[in-house]
């Protein structure tokens, strides 16, 4: 049993990765994403670690400092869509001077903080799945 561990980890670069259904990636809210809103879908969900949804970042700072991003305004607009689509879900404001907004994946269950401002059963899971244009 041991060598069989030992070669599944040999093929795999070792870390995190990001597990996502199907169902988000053939989803019409999915396939419609400009490239810079697909990188922060990704830059989003990177930061799960499997008792976080809802706790993830998007704000300029981090994003700047931590991913890379070199545009406020392409951010923003990044944001909007994703929300748009219900792809990402805001359970806390940020508010001056230094709280931070959260966002959740609308495909992992939500993993609720007395600190967001939204109910444990606000998430609108799966709600991408419905989308379409306009």
């Amino acid at each position: 049993m041991a060598t069989r561990s030992k070669f599944k980890k040999e093929r795999r670069d070792p870390g995190r990765f990001i597990q996502v259904p199907l169902s988000v990636l053939d989803s019409v809210a999915y396939k419609t994403l400009s490239a810079h809103e697909v990188k922060l879908l990704w830059d989003i969900a990177a930061q799960y670690a499997g008792m976080n949804n809802g706790r993830l970042l998007a704000g300029w700072k981090y994003m700047h400092e931590s991913r890379g991003w070199k545009s406020p305004d392409t951010l923003n607009k990044a944001l909007v869509a994703l929300i748009d689509r219900s792809l990402i879900f805001r359970t806390r404001q940020g508010r001056m001077p230094n709280l931070s907004s959260w966002y959740a994946c609308c495909w992992w269950p939500l993993d609720h903080d007395e600190e967001m401002d939204v109910g444990p059963q606000s998430l609108p899971r799966g709600d991408y799945t419905r989308w379409h244009p306009e």
